[in-house]
């Protein structure tokens, strides 16, 4: 993948080769075994109860289904006052996702757009740029936020799937819980405890794109009172295609491994103890760039009664990301320690409070080169927290949550992001809810200390030392609900208000350097549904539909050179629907259908397309499954983002079989 350009600095050179289609025969039959399964299941007597076990979660399932990324603390989903969906263990395993990125895919309130073999643009409620950064995403509590540009490089964040336990998205600011860089939404990804993935478990998988993958874990316990597990994975994926169908040459190979200990001394206290190391071989025309890295996390649970508990984590994280450019091989070296303490205490019987203090250290070492460098090259950064939230019962089914989080950093000194919510159970399924915040995304590296040249003493590109934090403030509604006993819905209403966005500008004099401002402002608004049917006990629908709109500007005095669409690139509308059957015979087929609208970027625009991904699966045993997978079925090739010229990047359709074996 090439990560200058995702920091939109230069685009390296790429030298096309010849690639291979994959036979419409193979489609055909997926397709006809998506219309043959269905028809035949719509007329299939109910399935025995060892199959029913093998189902999608029922209603009342879900609506038991706990969350902790909305207020820090287990709470049922129904009962969450914010617009959040979780993807479960069951729908990642279900609709044939291969890692992360794809997974969140199933996250209905997420815009999601493959850039590149191994890359991708994430975020809600807008702003999936090149860079994208308003988005937090979490693993296990580990921050993955980069300080380089201020986002996530999706390539480095993965785990074996079969062992996450959901992905909570959260869709708008969480600043007053998780920090900054939580303006739009937070991800929280977590992974099941040790004694639940005990044993052992292979799988593999080959196909077109994705050529080889395999994966391996094994859990045991030691004594009573501890469990452990280790896992590795390995995965080839061929390189995606241009839009005349030249193959390009972002091969990806990925190799990982880890480790999670749980246990538990007593009945009040458990521990937590896990790692993981990696290493991303990206291939590309001018060298093979790469990233490897590691990290290592302890978490300590206290629970003193029902109402009082503490909780203290820490980890450590180091990555090296080297690019190869034609002046030599930038290399980004980063290192992150961080320790959080919690505690969550009723100081009266109308009152549920958490507070909590934090401190993060990151040393950033960079090899500069002359087509992209920062100054310093050797930054050490501190970062202080402290939060507090009060969950207030005011009277009946009524509750107000007030709250807010101080941070220091080095580069704007102190940030204020409060929030405050409303929370109407109006009965044990329904809920409606509102909600005002404030959030912050902090400079980056890439706005304060950034440098492009363009020859020896010329400086295209620079950061700005003034560069300030960009702020918006989040007005939100929604409700939640149960209708019947087979159908739950989720709809929410936001208006966003942004200041000090990111702008570009040239000198008068000299044009040149173009640098860094806080020029831009403006609004979004929107909405986001959901709906959840199930039909029968075998057939389960899910559906959803995002709205969004934009609406940026230059601030009065100021300019900038992309006339404020360098912060955007995102459909307004977009629609998703998947739907579960259980079959007889221990057979199942679960496809999944998208429609993207039009992505309208600084550079150009991408049109809509429509996607199917299908995925049948046969359970042989108990301990045996196997499944054959179609994803982007409907064309060859399509843009996700980008524009429609012959470097954009077009992503193929794929075909891969999978074996499962569970011991």
């Amino acid at each position: 993948m090439n990560k200058i350009k995702e920091i939109r600095i230069i685009s390296l050179k790429r030298i096309p080769i010849h690639s291979k289609s994959i036979s419409i025969l193979s489609v055909r039959l997926i397709l006809f075994c998506i219309l043959f399964l269905t028809h035949t299941g719509l007329y299939a007597q109910e399935p025995s109860e060892e199959i029913k076990q093998l189902k999608a979660l029922s209603l009342e399932e879900l609506l038991e289904i706990e969350v902790f990324s909305v207020s820090k603390r287990s709470e049922k989903l129904v009962e969450s006052p914010s617009a959040i969906q979780v993807v479960s263990d069951e729908d990642i395993e279900r609709y044939g996702a291969t890692n992360i990125p794809e997974a969140l895919y199933l996250a209905g309130n997420l815009q999601v757009a493959q850039s590149a073999s191994s890359s991708w643009k994430i975020s809600s409620r807008g702003f999936n740029t090149e860079t994208a950064n308003k988005l937090l995403v979490l693993m296990d509590g580990r921050s993955v936020y980069t300080p380089l540009y201020g986002g996530v490089f999706w390539e480095r964040q993965d785990y074996l799937l079969e062992d996450l336990e959901q992905i909570e998205v959260i869709s708008g600011p969480g600043g007053t819980l998780w920090g900054v860089n939580a303006v739009n939404g937070v991800i929280n990804i977590t992974s099941k405890s040790a004694e639940e993935t005990q044993g052992l478990y292979v799988e593999g998988s080959t196909g077109n794109e994705l050529k080889t993958s395999v994966g391996l874990r094994y859990g045991a316990k030691i004594g009573s009172k501890v469990s452990y597990r280790v896992y590795g994975k390995y995965a080839n994926r061929d390189a995606t295609v241009f839009p005349d169908s030249v193959d390009n040459t972002d091969d990806w190979k990925m190799a990982q491994g880890g480790f999670r200990v749980d246990a538990d001394p007593n009945e009040t206290t458990h521990v937590t103890l896990q790692g993981d190391l990696y290493d991303n071989y990206l291939k590309e025309a001018e060298g093979d760039p790469g990233v490897v890295g590691g990290n290592t996390l302890v978490r300590f649970t206290k629970t003193f009664s029902d109402t009082s508990s503490m909780r203290i984590q820490s980890y450590y994280d180091r990555t090296v990301l080297r690019i190869p450019t034609e002046q030599g091989t930038f290399i980004d070296d980063l290192t992150t320690m961080d320790i959080e303490f919690q505690h969550r205490f009723k100081p009266g019987v109308k009152h549920d409070f958490v507070w909590g203090l934090g401190y993060r250290f990151t040393h950033d070492d960079v090899t500069n080169v002359m087509a992209l460098g920062f100054e310093p090259e050797d930054l050490d950064q501190n970062l202080y927290t402290v939060f507090a939230q009060d969950e207030i019962h005011l009277f009946r089914n009524f509750y107000w949550t007030v709250g807010s989080k101080l941070e220091h950093n080095a580069y704007v000194g102190f940030v204020v992001e409060p929030s405050t919510r409303i929370r109407w159970n109006m009965n044990d399924h329904n809920v409606l809810w509102a909600a005002v915040s404030r959030a912050v995304r902090a400079p980056s590296r890439t706005d304060r200390d950034l440098r492009q040249d363009i020859a020896p003493g010329v400086t295209l590109l620079s950061g700005n030392s003034d560069f300030r934090s960009e702020t918006v403030v989040s007005w939100e509604a929604g409700i939640r609900n149960q209708l019947g006993d087979r159908v739950t819905t989720s709809f929410s209403l936001f208006y966003n208000q942004y200041d000090d966005i990111r702008s570009a500008v040239t000198h008068p004099e000299t044009i040149i350097p173009i640098t860094f401002e806080n020029g831009v402002e403006g609004k979004t608004y929107g909405l986001e549904f959901t709906l959840n049917c199930q039909m029968t006990s075998w057939w389960q629908v899910f559906a959803s539909y995002n709205f969004l709109e934009e609406d940026l500007k230059v601030e009065e005095g100021k300019e900038d050179i992309n006339n404020a669409r360098n912060e955007v690139a995102d459909p307004q509308n977009q629609f998703s629907i998947r739907s579960s059957f259980l079959l007889p015979h221990r057979l199942s087929i679960n496809p999944s259908f998208r429609w993207v609208d039009d992505l309208i970027i600084t550079e150009g625009s991408v049109p809509s397309y429509s996607e199917l991904n299908a995925k049948i699966s046969w359970e042989a045993t108990d301990n045996i499954a196997i499944s054959l997978v179609g994803r982007n079925l409907l064309n060859d090739y399509h843009v996700e983002y980008g524009f429609a010229n012959r470097e954009t990047v077009a992503i193929q359709r794929s075909i891969y079989g999978k074996a499962i074996f569970r011991f």
